[in-house]
């Protein structure tokens, strides 16, 4: 059975378009935190890109957490590229409370093709060779880049979006390879960053142009009698080759309700029902109000 991760953006900034609340509150941290422990939950996904992701996850205490993180962009004046991923790496260590990481991610692998590349590439290895990290990885947001980043670098993690909408991770082939060469593979992105959750009538003011297929979902899912958090959760943790599922939550009651609802088995959507529109499953690209 595909294990949860806890996705920890919200405790940074606000994050999601279902996301009423803004940021999670330090108390309401602990909690959850507290809650996912004891559900088993021992992983737990940041960024130094999410605000004070870090920093709150450092407050709540890390002992006994597995901390996965991803390096921002490098700067274009970069001059330096392994002092400023050691300063980088230091810093999280520090935000956190730990020494070590499960794992280092690039948020952005178009970094593998600048003119710093191999720089980048050797202080990336000197990380997990002086045992700051315990696996490398990347964090993508559509496969087409595995086609780039394959030929010269092989990750220990891909962190790629998968949902019942978004199935470009499956069609493309790219989780069967990543599988077979012995890639963790970790899927975010499971509710859309919500969208998949929200009622109709609920929805956000920009994605009237999606309705057909939103309303498609929302009808699915009332026709066999689950909810669509029950049905989202079932797909994402029906697939092969896949370590973790990432979840992010606002709340310790989000997450009670994901553990009840991921126990409950659920009927596997139409293998037709997904969207090929980058406007409608890539959420950098929502222009919504």
């Amino acid at each position: 059975m595909i294990r949860f991760a806890l996705g920890t953006a919200q405790f940074g900034l606000k994050y999601g378009v279902a996301n009423l609340t803004g940021q999670v509150g330090q108390s309401e941290v602990a909690a959850i935190l507290n809650r996912a422990r004891a559900a088993g939950i021992d992983t737990l996904d940041t960024a130094i890109a999410y605000g004070q992701s870090e920093a709150s996850l450092g407050r709540a205490g890390m002992t006994g957490w597995h901390v996965i993180t991803k390096l921002p962009p490098l700067p274009h004046d970069i001059t330096d590229v392994p002092r400023w991923i050691d300063d980088q790496i230091g810093g999280s260590l520090r935000r956190l409370g730990i020494t070590q990481l499960e794992a280092v991610l690039l948020h952005s692998s178009r970094d593998l093709f600048g003119p710093h590349r191999e720089a980048y590439l050797r202080a990336l290895n000197e990380v997990k060779s002086a045992g700051l990290a315990r696996a490398l990885g990347v964090s993508i947001y559509e496969p087409a880049e595995l086609d780039d980043v394959w030929p010269i670098w092989r990750p220990d993690v891909v962190q790629a979006p998968c949902n019942v909408l978004d199935r470009r991770l499956i069609r493309s082939g790219w989780l069967e390879r990543l599988s077979f060469h012995g890639v963790r593979v970790h899927v975010r992105s499971a509710f859309l960053q919500g969208l998949l959750l929200i009622p109709p009538e609920r929805r956000p003011d920009g994605f009237e142009q999606w309705s057909t297929i939103l309303d498609r979902w929302t009808a699915w899912c009332n026709g066999r009698g689950v909810l669509p958090l029950q049905g989202a959760l079932a797909f994402v943790r029906s697939l092969n080759g896949v370590e973790f599922v990432v979840i992010g939550v606002d709340a310790v009651q989000q997450l009670q309700q994901i553990l009840t609802l991921s126990a409950v088995a659920g009927p596997p959507p139409p293998e037709d029902m997904f969207s090929e529109d980058r406007n409608l499953i890539d959420p950098s690209r929502w222009k919504v109000a």
